[in-house]
């Protein structure tokens, strides 16, 4: 997989090294035992499974050299289904499928509202999954330019015939109806955006401007957090937003995020 021309200076270098990192990852995905394949043991990606074994989800990324990103994926979805053929009698289908996951960012205008198939899929790496009855809910980061860098919580379901969308309509936010929840903010600084198993709920920076007054606002490349945090609840299937929450005591490995050193040129942005 080349991997130390993948972290090469070189642009030309890295994506290089990239394409046949693809190809290698797309002959193991089409292995029928893909989906029991040690993907941890790559470190240039991140792979997140849910509890029951359902996919398993790659992402990585790629720096360019004017400091923007391209993500790059697959979905590894198992849809076997046990079904009943007699009184007392199962059968199990075998159904096992993948998805290429291709990243359309730079021509998507509305992030928030967005909804994609994996072949038109808004680009970011994923690091953390919730498990959500009929959605699974996912928190990612996406290092977008040398001003600004962004969060997001974003969500995955299957539709009914078993094919994946990004983007759901399951959350309750003030002035919005979004598909998933985008956060900007400087390049120079850090985000806490993290789950809380103890109570089930998203934590997440409260981010301003620096200065106080209507100047700034807008301009996320000023912004960053304040100090406060926030976060979403589940209620009745959605996400509902829970205002200036203590987290004082509520501190993992994803506080410490930095962004990726340039001159380093690490493919991939790993939460600390």
């Amino acid at each position: 997989m080349q991997r130390l021309v993948f972290y090469s200076k070189k642009e030309s270098e890295r994506f290089a090294a990239n394409k046949d990192f693809i190809k290698a990852i797309e002959a193991i995905a089409n292995s029928k035992n893909a989906l029991s394949f040690p993907f941890d043991s790559l470190k240039d990606i991140s792979t997140l499974s849910p509890k029951n074994k359902k996919f398993k989800l790659i992402t990585w990324n790629i720096p360019k050299d004017d400091e923007t990103h391209l993500f790059f994926g697959f979905l590894l979805v198992n849809n076997s289904k046990r079904i009943k053929t007699g009184l007392f009698k199962y059968e199990t289908t075998e159904s096992y499928e993948y998805f290429k996951l291709v990243d359309k960012s730079g021509s998507i205008k509305n992030p928030e509202t967005y909804m994609g198939s994996p072949d038109k899929w808004f680009g970011m790496l994923y690091y953390e999954l919730i498990e959500e009855d009929d959605y699974y809910t996912l928190l990612a980061w996406d290092g977008n330019d040398k001003l600004i860098q962004r969060k997001y919580i974003d969500v995955l379901y299957f539709k009914l015939d078993g094919t994946p969308v990004f983007g759901k309509d399951v959350f309750k936010f003030p002035r919005k109806n979004p598909k998933r929840l985008m956060f900007e903010y400087s390049s120079d600084v850090t985000m806490s955006l993290k789950y809380n198993n103890k109570n089930g709920s998203i934590v997440y920076s409260h981010l301003s401007p620096r200065e106080e007054g209507t100047v700034m606002i807008g301009l996320y490349q000023y912004y960053g957090p304040d100090g406060s945090f926030d976060s979403m609840i589940q209620k009745k299937g959605k996400w509902v937003v829970d205002e200036d929450v203590d987290a004082r005591n509520e501190k993992n490995k994803n506080d410490k995020a930095v962004k990726p050193d340039p001159n380093k040129q690490t493919p991939i942005f790993t939460p600390k």
